[in-house]
Parts: structure tokens; C-alpha cells; sequence
């Protein structure tokens, strides 16, 4: 895991999840594939590193709601966003605005999060389903300091 900060508590527990962890670095990928060359369009350079980036946003941001039905909710807007990195990234190299190589990378990180966050949409459905889920922040706090 990458530190990107040092401090740690509850609501940050989102930095643990390796799903988001590769969505931030998905979101990476794709900044550096697009802005490396001016060849391609200025609207749809801006578009892919933003449903990119809003894959890990989305994972962020359900899991700091606690209520498992929103948590869901920003997952499945997680995926939506995945399969709009795909589109935009199949429109780039059928214009050949990036190359195949290029593409590639991108499309095999896409899948590893995609399937990730698949099945972190199923484990939070089977809570859902058993009643099993804690949204409540104050039972969840002796697992984390301030600190690390």
C-alpha cells in the first residue's frame, strides 16, 4: 500500500481496500497515457482521467456514508464509471488517438479493479442480506488511532 498520508482513522479505512488502491492507480494510468502525446482531442483528454479518477472517488465516498445502501449506491456508480474508462479508452484506440500497446494497459487494470470491485459489491450485498453490516461509527473506533 502506498502511504499517500500518514494520518489514519475510521473514515479513511476506504485507503485499505486494495480495490481502491488500484483505481487510484488506474486513474494514474490513464493521465499519463492521454497527456503524453497532443494528438488527442482536448474534450475526451479531460473526460477519461475524470470517470477514471471517479472509480476510487466513488469507492471514497460510499464508504465514509456508513449506511450500506449508500455504500452500494457509489460502488455501482464505481462500476458505471469503469465502463465508461472502457468506452472512452475503446474510442481512443479506434481512432487511434492511442495505440493498441497502450490500450492494453489500460484495459487489463481496468478488468483487475472491475473484478475487484465486483466482488466487494457482492460481499457488501451478502452483509446487506444477513444484516451483518455496522454502520455505526463508535463501535468501530478501538480498531483505529489517529496515527499509525
Amino acid at each position: 500500500m502506498t502511504d499517500y498520508t500518514k494520518y489514519r482513522n475510521i473514515n479513511r479505512g476506504y485507503m485499505k481496500l486494495d480495490v481502491w488502491q488500484k483505481g487510484i492507480l488506474l486513474h494514474k494510468l490513464v493521465f499519463k497515457t492521454v497527456y503524453k502525446d497532443n494528438k488527442i482531442d482536448f474534450k475526451i483528454r479531460a473526460q477519461i482521467p475524470d470517470s477514471a479518477q471517479s472509480v476510487s472517488s466513488n469507492i471514497a465516498e460510499g464508504y465514509c456514508r456508513r449506511s450500506i445502501k449508500e455504500y452500494l449506491q457509489f460502488l455501482y456508480i464505481s462500476l458505471a464509471s469503469l465502463g465508461e474508462t472502457l468506452t472512452r479508452g475503446i474510442g481512443l484506440v479506434t481512432t487511434e488517438q492511442i495505440t493498441s500497446e497502450q490500450f492494453k494497459r489500460i484495459d487489463e487494470l481496468q478488468y483487475e479493479v472491475e473484478n475487484k470491485l465486483l466482488k466487494l459489491v457482492e460481499s457488501l450485498e451478502n452483509k446487506k442480506d444477513s444484516g451483518s453490516w455496522n454502520n455505526r461509527i463508535s463501535e468501530d473506533l478501538e480498531e483505529y488511532s489517529t496515527h499509525e
